[in-house]
């Protein structure tokens, strides 16, 4: 086949955003103003949630909710040993102590035994990961923290109006992925969601967080410190201190500036409009490689089953009997044959930050074995189907040549 270039992950920017981007500009709202707001209503009305609010970033979305949950110096938050950095980051962000948990054998997922032997009376949150847009086992871990209710101690009102360990979702790669009829966002007790460049919808960075609503605590309540949060601890944003008369404002915190802003907003609002197809094309994609590597016996994420649907966000595969070394040579050599590839994800322990905390791979080897002979293949919208086809022809050759 003629030699083609095949990107990882680009964004998919259509006329529509960059209409709508040009509007934005020329409205005079290029900060949080009407586009991020009705971003945040057409989101919470997509994730099936009374309130939505939109950040510069997954990580300050999800560090905002750990914050919102009062967790500190002193507590403990659960997270696998298998993510991206910000899962954990957000966590010492707040001063709190990272407890990771090692996979379930062949899976991204937390072993949910080991989890419910790590709770303890300082444990507060626990981090669930939907990896490649497939939700979790909520129904589980939600058991779990109910088996350990009894030795909570809750902190502030939300912890107690929860009663239990807060169930934290880090959703950055699964927006309008579902479970059982449940859209992520809805699921869990706090959600945070990713729009940097490289995922399904884009706002180019930015973020956000939504919630379930919580008894005796109102959505209001939530949204406003949120707001808070993310504006210096400013009682009024920019947008309301344009009323008549309304210069004024105080200062309630010295809290931190990580707003969303009109200009990506407005991004926001039109592929949210595309979003439906979107996933759609993936899903097309996705059925072609998993008839490739069911054929090649390569084991690859189930993205579509019974009660639940992925966002399609990721194309992992792994490939047997063989070393990281052979790995990283078969990556280099798609690379050759203009097929760009990655790894999702290399586990925490082995980073030299969490390294320096005194974690150590070998104490997470089914994270560790899931790692060492993992690929993901281009999974994005830009992608034709000769692109497709080209993509399969030149992953079957290489991984042929290279496996003998």
């Amino acid at each position: 086949m003629e030699k083609r270039n095949i990107l990882f992950s680009p964004p998919d920017i259509s006329e529509l955003e960059i209409a709508e981007v040009c509007e934005a500009m020329r409205s005079g709202w290029i900060t949080t103003g009407p586009r991020t707001k009705q971003l945040e209503r057409n989101l919470a009305e997509y994730c099936h949630t009374n309130r939505v609010v939109c950040l510069n970033s997954a990580t300050a979305a999800e560090e905002l909710n750990l914050r919102l949950l009062g967790i500190g110096e002193g507590d403990e938050v659960i997270v696998p040993a298998y993510t991206y950095t910000a899962s954990a980051s957000a966590v010492l962000h707040v001063g709190a102590k990272v407890i990771f948990v090692d996979s379930q054998p062949n899976s991204t997922e937390m072993d949910y035994e080991a989890v419910e032997a790590a709770i303890t009376e300082k444990t507060k949150a626990i981090v669930m990961v939907d990896i490649g847009g497939i939700i979790c086992d909520y129904e589980r871990i939600f058991q779990v923290a109910e088996n350990k209710k009894n030795i909570f101690r809750p902190q502030n009102k939300i912890q107690a109006a929860i009663g239990r360990v807060a169930i934290v979702a880090d959703c950055a790669h699964a927006l309008g992925a579902c479970r059982h009829s449940k859209m992520a966002g809805e699921i869990a007790d706090f959600t945070s969601f990713s729009f940097h460049a490289v995922k399904n919808f884009t706002t180019a960075e930015g973020g956000a967080s939504t919630w379930r609503s919580i008894p005796s605590v109102s959505d209001e309540e939530i949204y406003h410190q949120y707001q808070l949060f993310s504006l210096h601890g400013q009682s009024k944003d920019a947008l309301a201190k344009t009323q008549l008369g309304a210069w004024e404002y105080d200062i309630v915190g010295a809290w931190y500036k990580c707003n969303m802003t009109d200009i990506t907003a407005a991004i926001g609002l039109k592929q949210l409009e595309r979003y439906p197809a979107m996933l759609a094309r993936r899903k097309e994609i996705i059925v072609k490689y998993d008839a490739m590597c069911d054929e090649m016996g390569i084991k690859h994420l189930e993205h579509y089953g019974e009660g639940h649907s992925s966002s399609g966000h990721l194309y992992m595969v792994r490939i047997p009997e063989i070393s990281i070394e052979k790995r990283n040579e078969i990556i280099i050599k798609l690379a050759e044959r203009g097929v760009a590839a990655n790894v999702h994800y290399k586990p925490l322990p082995m980073m030299s930050a969490y390294k320096a905390l005194g974690w150590d791979i070998k104490d997470f080897p089914n994270a560790y074995d899931y790692y060492h002979n993992l690929i993901s293949l281009p999974l994005h919208t830009r992608l034709t189907d000769q692109d497709v086809e080209y993509v399969m022809e030149i992953f079957r050759t290489v991984v042929t040549e290279n496996i003998v």
